[in-house]
């Protein structure tokens, strides 16, 4: 059983940037590709960015690219989404989760979630 425990959300203004982390236990992290998710108010959860086992792929929706880069410690068992230019559209719950693939992690659900780290971006 995987637990993974998000934290680095908070409030900034647009154009700021903020990075959130999280940190995984009870598992073996390399073992595992890792995603981030969010899920806007009124809205269904979202793939955000993916990162292969050893951070040797990463994938990321359109709404992002350029913006927001992921990055994974395999030493730390941690994840990493470190967002810039941020936009009052990113203001969501940020989810992290662990899966077996980071190409179909977006449309096959992953099998670990943590609980969750807000972030709003005020305008």
């Amino acid at each position: 059983q995987v637990q993974l425990v998000e934290s680095g959300g908070g409030l900034v203004q647009a154009g700021g940037s903020l990075r959130v982390s999280c940190a995984a236990s009870g598992g073996t992290f390399s073992g595992y590709a890792m995603g981030w998710f969010r899920q806007a108010l009124g809205k269904e959860r979202e793939p955000v960015a993916r990162i292969s086992r050893l951070g040797t792929g990463t994938y990321y929706t359109d709404s992002v690219k350029g913006r927001f880069t992921i990055s994974r410690d395999n030493a730390k068992n941690t994840v990493y989404l470190q967002m810039n230019s941020l936009k009052p559209e990113d203001t969501a719950v940020y989810y992290c989760a662990a899966g077996r693939s980071a190409q179909t992690m977006g449309v096959i659900p992953p099998d670990y979630w943590g609980q969750g780290t807000q972030v709003t971006v005020s305008s």
